[in-house]
């Protein structure tokens, strides 16, 4: 896969993600148990995963290929 397109589905996947991170923050108080668990454990980490992919991963990618040299 061509970097550009890669770049591109990591920056959707991490747009999709903050969707229901706002929805959490702007729900009624009387919902947010129902968005918690789901918000804190797969939302959260991915979208900071991506963030943190596309911020600094041509860093990784540079420490992946010397390893494997």
């Amino acid at each position: 896969m061509k970097m550009p397109t890669m770049r591109m589905i990591v920056r959707w996947i991490h747009l999709a993600l903050t969707i229901p991170i706002i929805g959490y923050i702007y729900s009624p108080f009387r919902v947010l148990p129902d968005y918690a668990a789901p918000t804190r454990y797969v939302f959260l980490p991915t979208m900071l995963l991506t963030g943190l992919w596309m911020w600094k991963g041509h860093l990784l990618r540079r420490l992946v290929v010397r390893r494997a040299e």
